[in-house]
């Protein structure tokens, strides 16, 4: 067995599509749409095989301000940590919240903690 794909919800979800497709390398599939459902969204596939799926419908619900029970983080491997390093940096200068890191983990990861255009939590990692 193997996950066939996560989902996000997006207010926006050319503006999250084209983030993951400029620093993650996501390539965007057509978009999906079903008027009746008022629900529309796009897949993301990335060199890996792995996929996200961004979806929207008019209503949302905010974020959570604080964690709260559910998924935490998507995690995304960028094969070295100088890759991790310049990604951050790069985040960073473009406005992006930088959350934590780039760092070694306790568990022995080296990562960066990123927030995404919808606040969605992102680690990069080696």
């Amino acid at each position: 067995m193997r996950i066939e794909h996560v989902a996000v919800w997006s207010r926006d979800i050319e503006r999250l599509s084209a983030f993951y497709a400029r620093y993650f390398q996501a390539t965007a599939g057509a978009m999906y749409e079903n008027p009746v459902k008022q629900f529309r969204s796009y897949f993301l596939s990335f060199a890996s095989g792995a996929r996200l799926e961004i979806m929207q419908r008019p209503a949302l619900a905010a974020a959570a301000a604080q964690p709260a029970q559910g998924y935490a983080h998507l995690a995304i491997s960028v094969g070295s940590e100088a890759a991790v390093d310049a990604l951050a940096a790069e985040l960073r200068a473009d406005g992006y919240p930088l959350l934590d890191g780039p760092r070694r983990t306790g568990d022995g990861y080296y990562e960066a903690v990123v927030l995404d255009p919808d606040g969605n939590r992102i680690e990069i990692t080696v």
